[in-house]
């Protein structure tokens, strides 16, 4: 038997290290080929990584929250040399997600008595990464749960049930104090915004929409087509507006490289569609938006943010994106000031619809109103052409059948 360092294999798209955000086993394990060992994120998503071999896990390369660069050594499992030596050699083209782990290199065997061995770990607890990283963030051992779901799963209704034993019935004095260590996802939120705050010069345009008429029409498709074709929401008619206007205002729609100092704009709109999960802020991206109707719009929504909200989004669904749309729905508020999704030069941040007393044709008349509170890159995109841009957005919006007019 011979003990084999598995590398953190290449992932591609030029990520050059990942973090580990939960180990699936510990030492003394035995692992199956192609068997999770654990879960790393990249500044996108988390990628699951298998065993490139079977054998006995004899070392793990770090603890969870450790940052492990491309070809680091992650993980030691003693196995069959022969099966080894039978495997292809390191991968040099990227690899996709769920690729097995490649082998970089054999090292003799090392007695039990003196091998390296990281610090045990308690056993793993069935749930997923969602719940994982929620459960780290409150501090919650889910290894001390009695799951609800199929199996002994722990769902997030079993972390509300904790929380809720923990609250007081009447108010106490208290000086507690909790730390709470950034890792996974949330972290690469952190980085992620304070690189965008930190590179761009924000210039943040708020301009009020009517959206009567708007809310009139997608009532009326909705009564007509939604049992066969689907509800359609107001973010659909948003979506179709901001994408609609970018033919007039090609700017917005592009990606700035700081280094190079090389603005590339892009013929297709790949949205980014900002969407809150139980984990943190995603941005699945809706490829090819100029391509769709309402309907399909509508339905890409829906199944991004699903596949977000459950952990399921791969890679390519959260990368790519040209241009972005962050909308808090209900509780969108009255103004924000949303940070533009680096290195993209703009986002349209949508406020909550309001109905206000507003003065029409010498009138005082009830209307639905909507602010677009956006983002842009003040480096290259001027303060008239981002003000003209959300102006075209607020005349689609506001005179709704131009969205179905080429």
């Amino acid at each position: 038997m011979t003990i084999h360092s598995i590398p953190m294999p290449d992932l591609g798209e030029g990520i050059a290290e990942v973090e580990l955000v939960d180990w699936h086993v510990k030492p003394g394990d035995q692992v199956a080929e192609d068997q999770i060992l654990c879960d790393v994120m990249t500044d996108k998503a988390a990628v699951e990584i298998p065993s490139s071999i079977a054998g006995r896990v004899v070392e793990l390369g770090g603890p969870v929250g450790q940052m492990f660069a491309v070809g680091s050594v992650l993980i030691r499992i003693e196995g069959d040399s022969v099966a080894a030596a039978n495997m292809p050699a390191p991968a040099i083209a990227a690899s996709p997600p769920g690729v097995a782990a490649q082998l970089v290199g054999d090292e003799p065997e090392t007695p039990a008595a003196t091998a390296p061995v990281a610090p045990q770990q308690q056993a793993r607890a069935l749930a997923s990464p969602a719940v994982k990283q929620r459960a780290r963030g409150l501090g919650i051992d889910l290894a001390s749960l009695r799951g609800s779901g199929p199996d002994g799963r722990v769902e997030h209704a079993d972390i509300d049930a904790v929380l809720t034993a923990g609250v007081r019935t009447s108010g106490s004095a208290t000086d507690g104090t909790r730390e709470v260590k950034l890792i996974g996802l949330r972290r690469a939120i952190a980085r992620k915004m304070q690189e965008s705050k930190r590179h761009i010069p924000h210039y943040t345009y708020v301009e009020e929409v009517d959206v009567t008429e708007l809310v009139a029409l997608r009532d009326e498709l909705n009564a007509q087509h939604g049992a066969t074709r689907g509800e359609l929401s107001p973010l659909a008619f948003v979506i179709r507006a901001v994408v609609r206007a970018v033919a007039a205002y090609p700017q917005v729609n592009a990606r700035f490289d700081d280094g190079a100092e090389v603005l590339t704009q892009f013929d297709a709109v790949h949205l980014g569609v900002a969407t809150q999960t139980e984990a943190g802020l995603m941005v699945p991206v809706l490829r090819q938006a100029q391509t769709l109707d309402l309907w399909a719009c509508a339905a890409a929504i829906t199944r991004l943010a699903a596949s977000a909200r459950s952990g399921k989004a791969t890679r390519d669904e959260l990368t790519g994106s040209t241009l972005t749309v962050t909308s808090l729905g209900k509780l969108g508020g009255i103004v924000s000031t949303p940070v533009i999704n680096r290195p993209e030069v703009a986002i349209v941040g949508v406020n909550r619809i309001v109905a206000r007393p507003m003065v029409l044709d010498g009138a005082v008349q009830v209307r639905q109103m909507m602010n677009l509170s956006s983002s842009f890159d003040h480096r290259v995109v001027d303060g008239a052409v981002a003000a003209a841009y959300i102006q075209q957005v607020r005349r689609l919006l506001e005179h709704p059948a131009l969205l179905f007019v080429d």
